[in-house]
């Protein structure tokens, strides 16, 4: 999905973690479903099995399953802080995914794109019945 590369992300300050942005590739080659199914098998493998959530020790656990091996205690910290929308303290596979197309700046600018074409579409063809 995505590989970590080195030092903490300067522009938020947070210790987010720099990242390679694989996601629009596997976007483009297996379609939005596709892109879900991975997302969702990168989620389990990061999961605490029994919680079905991604918690702090599980993701510090099993990180390096996805090439995150050099996460460092406040990067891993900053990562669920960041995509802990309900406050719970963990992950849900729906956090999860926002977090992952968040971190992917390319995806978030195609799928702008993408509602925007929608959006133009069904205006269009709404006004065409008047």
């Amino acid at each position: 999905m995505m590989a970590a590369s080195a030092g903490a992300n300067a522009e938020r300050g947070k210790g987010a973690v720099d990242f390679e942005d694989l996601l629009p590739v596997i976007a483009k080659k297996l379609g939005g479903e596709g892109l879900m199914r991975e997302l969702e098998k990168g989620f389990e493998l990061l999961m605490d099995k029994e919680k079905r959530v991604i918690t702090l020790e599980s993701l510090r656990r099993n990180s390096a399953l996805l090439g995150l091996h050099d996460l460092k205690e406040d990067e891993i910290v900053s990562m669920v802080r960041e995509g802990d929308i309900d406050g719970d303290g963990a992950l849900n596979i729906m956090e999860f995914c926002v977090l992952m197309f968040r971190l992917s700046p390319q995806l978030m600018e195609d799928s702008c794109f993408l509602l925007q074409q929608a959006l133009q579409h069904e205006l269009q063809a709404s006004t065409a019945f008047y």
